[in-house]
């Protein structure tokens, strides 16, 4: 067994027995940020596939993974207030609710890719950046649904009848749909399909003269990536208990990249490691000191010009993920 495959099989072990780690020593409160890494894990996987496997550098990611919080949020919503929504009277059930935010989520991901995909470079990053800011002041307007409060849920879907109340609940769901996320996204990259998006990363002249429609492809990975991040959505908006637009702002994208760069850009774990890696950054300079920010600045320059591969990549002593 390679070393980089002994350091994932580690990583998820220790992901999977961390909460009754952190229970058996006193320290459950860490339960609730690990939740928080293993959600923008996913997200940051869900970028990683069309920055770092189709070359999409996108700053409006967050967007996909806005508008899945507040399809939860939203139907929510509406069965507190006993409301119906286009008549229908909604659900609690993640079962019902979180499939609803992913296809909501890959609609809009078709829509914006459709547009964006048309232009290239820099033009391709502002396009997703402008259509993300228009979603995010679109939320804010919508005082009936909180504005700039954000909308609130009362309590937590359940799933399968099951509560998420408590947080080792919410905690392994999290770590199922991110392990099966990562089984997909490994799958879909090794596949034909995934060599011909790395292919139009490489030189896409070249891949179209070969016949691969490079254009059709790079669409396909944006849908998924957009329904991965409505997922992520869904799954931050029951841990916060609340869609806010924070959820949909350029900042949130950019945090999304630093993370896939950080962990290693064209590695699925690397994205997980990079999240973890960044929320645990934040977590402990913000109590060093209020400038935590400039601190966390520096880290990620120095991170970026001396450590290329990406942490786990480095880690693993490779320079491509098997």
């Amino acid at each position: 067994m390679t070393r980089q495959r002994l350091l994932t099989a580690g990583i998820w072990i220790f992901l999977a027995l961390f909460p009754l780690l952190a229970e058996a020593i006193g320290q459950g409160y860490w339960i609730n940020i690990w939740t928080r890494i293993l959600i923008l894990g996913l997200v940051a996987m869900s970028l990683n596939l069309i920055m770092g496997y189709g070359g999409m550098v996108s700053l409006g990611h967050a967007a996909y993974f806005g508008v899945g919080g507040y399809a939860v949020a939203l139907i929510a919503f509406h069965v507190t207030q006993k409301v119906p929504l286009f008549g229908w009277a909604g659900s609690n059930e993640a079962l019902v609710v979180w499939p609803i935010a992913m296809v909501i989520s890959g609609l809009l991901a078709l829509a914006l890719g459709a547009l964006c995909l048309r232009t290239r470079g820099v033009y391709f990053i502002m396009l997703t950046l402008a259509f993300s800011q228009m979603l995010f002041f679109i939320v804010v307007a919508l005082k009936y649904y909180g504005g700039d409060d954000g909308l609130s849920m009362t309590g937590r879907n359940t799933l399968a009848g099951m509560s998420l109340a408590k947080p080792m609940a919410l905690y392994y769901v999290a770590f199922v749909v991110l392990l099966l996320a990562w089984v997909l996204l490994a799958r879909i990259t090794q596949s034909p399909f995934g060599r011909a998006l790395q292919a139009g990363k490489i030189n896409e002249r070249r891949a179209q003269a070969l016949g691969i429609p490079v254009r059709r492809v790079q669409l396909i990975a944006f849908v998924i990536a957009g329904v991965l991040a409505g997922l992520g959505g869904a799954l931050w908006a029951n841990q916060m208990r609340i869609a806010s637009p924070d959820m949909l702002h350029w900042m949130r994208s950019g945090e999304l990249i630093m993370m896939v760069i950080l962990g290693g850009l064209g590695s699925h774990m690397g994205a997980i490691v990079g999240a973890a890696a960044l929320v645990l950054l934040e977590a402990w300079l913000a109590g060093l000191t209020e400038h935590w920010m400039l601190i966390l600045g520096a880290i990620l320059v120095l991170t970026v010009l001396f450590v290329r591969k990406g942490l786990f990549l480095r880690l693993a002593g490779s320079g491509h993920e098997r």
